[in-house]
């Protein structure tokens, strides 16, 4: 369905427009297995989800993948990470919490390929920069982003710009908070001038 959307806007997948998931697969995780449907209680392993998503990545334009492991299932993130690493963004959510010391330790143990950066997660701004450059000098992407209950403050958008981070997840340009965002970010490409770069698909980079 969500191909056919894109190609009835005109645009072509993988091409225009690429996918982006986020299965919180934390809400899943159940005595080290995973339960897809509540309803059936039919659980499966890590390795049988890490299976679905690579046959998913392999038949959809699909370029980004958060939170595709629990948060607590650090070995099924190791292997995520060794099958698909290379192909797309894996982005930690729920098992870097913004913070510093449990980036490093997944740096050090091949987890994830990218963080989710959330500013009043960790709840400062010294510690969000930190968070940000540890990711950077270990070629982690960062990917700035907005809460649940989130207001028309615009902050992260400078955020993003002044941090090179580069890439911000606020949803589409539905609600007055989003819009907010993105208005944001044309008025800094007008301070910018030719400076400002928009990268695209090309800023995903796998």
């Amino acid at each position: 369905m969500i191909l056919e959307a894109i190609a009835k806007a005109g645009y072509r997948p993988g091409e225009d427009i690429s996918i982006c998931l986020d299965p919180a697969a934390s809400e899943m995780w159940d005595d080290g297995k995973y339960v897809l449907f509540k309803s059936t209680k039919k659980a499966i392993t890590p390795q049988e989800l890490i299976g679905i998503w690579e046959s998913w990545v392999n038949r959809y334009p699909i370029i980004l993948l958060e939170d595709g492991m629990g948060e607590n299932d650090w070995q099924g993130w190791k292997d995520l990470t060794a099958t698909l690493g290379s192909r797309i963004e894996l982005v930690g959510d729920d098992i870097f919490c913004t913070n510093p010391r449990i980036l490093r330790e997944g740096i050090e143990k091949g987890i994830a390929n990218a963080v989710l950066i959330k500013l009043n997660q960790i709840g400062s701004v010294t510690e969000t920069l930190d968070t940000i450059e540890l990711a950077k000098r270990n070629n982690y992407r960062s990917f700035v982003s907005h809460r649940s209950g989130e207001t028309e403050d615009t902050f992260i958008s400078d955020l993003t710009v002044a941090t090179g981070a580069g890439r911000i997840k606020t949803g589409s340009g539905c609600r007055s908070e989003r819009v907010a965002k993105f208005n944001q970010f044309l008025r800094i490409e007008e301070q910018l001038g030719a400076q400002a770069q928009f990268a695209g698909r090309s800023g995903f980079g796998r």
